[in-house]
């Protein structure tokens, strides 16, 4: 067995990383394409500061990393406790949704949405200022300018040149960064409480006087161009430009929000001047703030920067979902030890009530293709399969193995074997509970909590439905979940880098609804 060189990658949602300003020091922003979909790339979902003050980025999303197969395994209670059990979380989990609403401030600031979420004693504080619109605000000649523009914002703006800026943060640990993705993209801050003040009039400036020198739009362009143009070097980032292409041809998502080197090559510190001028407009905006603040001090800081910005008569043109009427699969030729596949189907969008059962159905497939593939038939090291979080939502599974062929078959075969099988009532409480588990702990930050509001008051049918989801989990049927994977998990359309001799097209292309007699040498 070949192992690749990316690891599992079992949240599938850690897709573009944006490395953050750290005290004292301006680091290379790289752009890592660290498994499939670069999706919600910036979620904020994650500041850690340590006692240096220092700010790490990370982004993460709601899927599951897999379970080690023979590990603790739940047990489910018995019926009459099955139904206590379920109706004591259901109230609790009424009264946590309640209590967690009663945190958030929700306002308007001249047409700016505002966010804002008190955590009493925290010691740190965040806010993200979100660009709508993501892949439907460029073209296929500009694509890449919202990220240009909002990295090199970060560089100096008009009352705080880059040596000025620099200096400043530096001295009261202070980060300023930025994320983008398909859906949305944002200018992110994050401080210390004692700094709010002056982090707020740095960042204020950043985002709205931004400088845009040639210096600087010349050299984060540059180094943008040379991130973007080896691509190709690397397998699992090529991948994922082929998976795009094939998955978005024809829908807005094929306007890839990084750009290509071509695109970002030739943007003009006056193209992103004109462009910045067109997005500063409030109902293109959302702002949310986590932290130990009143809401009504920070309305009032609004007032006096983001709600003097001219209103705008913004709304979002409407995002069509994907749709794959049939399966196919593309093979690019590559002298490679081991073949990269990827396969993804069309998935329920966060609004959907399938996204819930999908989820479960998501995270099952996922542990029973480890168990699978690595486990007990030792084709590869990474196999996987993700539900990601977009506006037109995607999942699918993810393989590198010298025997393309067999681990496809097999990974078919599970997915058969959820869409043909109902689950039993054990492995969906199992599930949810280890999904609360990693849910409850990726929300410990205050950039997370940002994160999980936002994306959900932008793509996900308004804030609240972050408070309840884990509710709606727990909710989840076994015929739910065999209902979505017969639903979604079909037409798969799969991409592969590799030896096209050792890839049998009428394998991938196989899968039917009633297929339990797949055979395996």
């Amino acid at each position: 067995m070949i192992e690749s060189t990316r690891p599992a990658d079992t949240n599938r949602t850690v897709i573009v990383s944006a490395t953050s300003k750290r005290v004292g020091q301006r680091p290379r922003r790289s752009w890592t394409v660290g498994s499939v979909w670069w999706s919600l790339v910036m979620a904020l979902s994650s500041v850690v500061i340590t006692t240096t003050t220092t700010f790490a980025i990370t982004t993460v999303t709601g899927q599951t990393p897999s379970q080690t197969p023979g590990g603790p395994r739940v047990v489910a209670p018995t019926t009459s406790g099955a139904t206590k059990t379920d109706a004591t979380a259901t109230g609790a989990g009424v009264a946590s949704a309640e209590a967690a609403t009663a945190l958030v401030t929700e306002f308007e600031v001249n047409g700016l949405k505002v966010l804002v979420k008190r955590r009493a004693g925290s010691q740190t504080i965040v806010a993200g200022l979100f660009l709508r619109g993501g892949s439907r605000n460029i073209t296929a000649e500009n694509a890449g300018i919202e990220a240009l523009m909002l990295d090199t914002a970060t560089e100096a703006s008009a009352k705080y040149p880059r040596e000025r800026m620099r200096t400043e943060l530096s001295r009261i640990g202070t980060s300023i960064s930025y994320g983008i993705n398909y859906d949305y993209s944002a200018l992110t801050l994050g401080t210390t409480r004692v700094n709010f003040d002056r982090s707020w009039d740095i960042f204020t400036d950043v985002a709205l006087r931004p400088a845009f020198t040639k210096e600087d739009v010349e050299r984060v362009r540059n180094r943008l161009v040379v991130s973007l143009g080896d691509d190709k070097d690397v397998p699992d980032s090529y991948l994922q430009v082929l998976q795009s292409q094939v998955a978005y041809a024809g829908h807005p998502y094929l306007n890839n929000p990084q750009g290509t080197a071509a695109t970002v090559g030739r943007l003009t510190p006056e193209d992103l001047r004109r462009y910045h001028q067109q997005m500063m407009q409030t109902s293109r905006l959302l702002l949310v703030v986590v932290g130990d603040l009143d809401a009504q001090q920070v309305r009032q800081r609004i007032a006096q920067t983001f709600g003097k910005l001219p209103r705008g008569d913004y709304r979002p043109p409407p995002l069509p979902p994907l749709a794959f009427n049939n399966p196919s699969v593309e093979v690019t030729p590559r002298g490679l030890p081991t073949n990269y596949i990827q396969g993804v189907f069309s998935a329920p969008a966060l609004t959907s009530p399938d996204i819930h059962p999908m989820r479960i159905a998501s995270t099952i497939l996922q542990g029973r293709v480890l168990t699978e593939v690595r486990y007990r038939r030792n084709l590869s090291y990474a196999p996987n399969a993700f539900l990601e979080s977009q506006g037109a939502n995607i999942g699918g599974i993810y393989v590198t193995a010298v025997d393309a062929n067999q681990s496809i078959r097999v990974m078919l075969a599970e997915i058969a074997h959820l869409q043909n099988d109902p689950v039993d009532k054990q492995d969906i409480t199992s599930t949810v509970q280890h999904y609360l588990t990693k849910y409850y702990l990726g929300q410990e930050t205050n950039a997370a909590q940002a994160g999980e509001l936002a994306m959900y008051e932008l793509i996900g049918g308004g804030w609240r439905n972050s408070l309840d989801f884990i509710d709606r989990l727990r909710g989840v049927t076994p015929e739910e979940v065999q209902r979505v994977a017969r639903t979604y998990m079909r037409n798969i359309r799969f991409v592969v880098i590799g030896d096209p001799a050792r890839v049998d097209k009428n394998i991938f292309l196989s899968q039917t609804l009633e297929d339990r007699t797949l055979k395996f040498d």
